[in-house]
């Protein structure tokens, strides 16, 4: 199976560190020639940049490198950009569907659907087949191992990816979380988890896991701008104008128009909120 458009793009910083170890046991061979490629050879993405590396892979091991790109053009960046969120959903992904022990086909097919949508119908096959790799390195490493990665990985997204993209995934591991219906206790906690160890705070979390109650719930509405009832008309329209900045669907307008379309419901359900609040309050 061919994962040339998995990596295109993808060997910047994603190479490196706890991403790097688990793209290299999801995607295997494939990920380790691209790796091998030494100064001057070109780049797997097939977009025309150039990838110079010093470091070596080994099995379930760190990449250290010192490679960069050259003549990397704004469309290699898109690309880059596209297929790290890409490959780090499906590693958080794959940590929050099976928090609860399970692996329901409802949140999968969220997984799926998204693909689909955004990459083509072999990236559907092409992702499930990463998933279930990365649920095989649950079992040999043991959940507490494979935590310890997914947290480390989180930290390397903190640093790398931006905030909006980071949001943005935190959006999607919700939405899959809620696929069933339930999201339990298990799931909640490995999603702030995820959450805090991205960079984000309890309350993203907390207005993520209300925004679908945001428009007929005033204590849901409340939650997603991350304020109390008790806080002043002037508090709260600042909390709103703040939350609909950093969650405007332009910002998530490079990684692919399904995306930006997630964005854009995320951004008429924290309007809904700011609509029940100001409704409340005579506004």
């Amino acid at each position: 199976m061919a994962y040339g458009k998995w990596i295109g793009g993808f060997l910047g910083w994603m190479a490196a560190g706890p991403l790097g170890a688990l793209a290299g046991f999801a995607l295997g061979s494939f990920f380790d020639s691209a790796l091998s490629q030494g100064e001057g050879n070109e780049d797997p993405s097939g977009q025309g940049g150039r990838y110079t590396n010093s470091g070596t892979y080994g099995n379930g091991g760190r990449y250290a490198n010192s490679g960069a790109y050259g003549s990397y053009t704004a469309q290699e960046r898109q690309e880059e950009q596209r297929n790290s969120f890409r490959f780090s959903l499906l590693v958080l992904a794959s940590y929050i569907i099976r928090a609860d022990g399970k692996v329901m086909h409802s949140e999968m097919n969220v997984v799926r659907q998204w693909l689909r949508s955004n990459f083509g119908e072999a990236a559907v096959q092409q992702g499930q087949d990463i998933m279930v790799r990365l649920f095989e390195e649950q079992k040999r490493l043991g959940m507490a191992e494979f935590r310890t990665a997914v947290i480390d990985s989180c930290h390397q997204l903190s640093q790398f990816m931006p905030y909006e993209h980071r949001i943005q995934l935190l959006h999607f591991l919700v939405i899959i979380a809620q696929a069933d219906g339930v999201v339990v206790h298990e799931e909640v906690n490995a999603l702030r988890e995820c959450a805090l160890n991205l960079g984000l705070t309890d309350a993203d979390l907390d207005g993520m896991l209300n925004l679908r109650d945001a428009g007929s719930s005033l204590d849901a509405a409340y939650k997603v701008l991350g304020v109390s009832p008790s806080a002043t008309d002037e508090e709260v329209k600042a909390a709103y104008r703040q939350l609909a900045l950093k969650n405007h669907p332009d910002r998530v307008a490079t990684l692919g128009e399904d995306v930006r379309k997630a964005a854009e419901k995320k951004f008429q359900e924290i309007n809904a909120a700011k609509e029940t609040i100001w409704k409340a309050r005579g506004l």
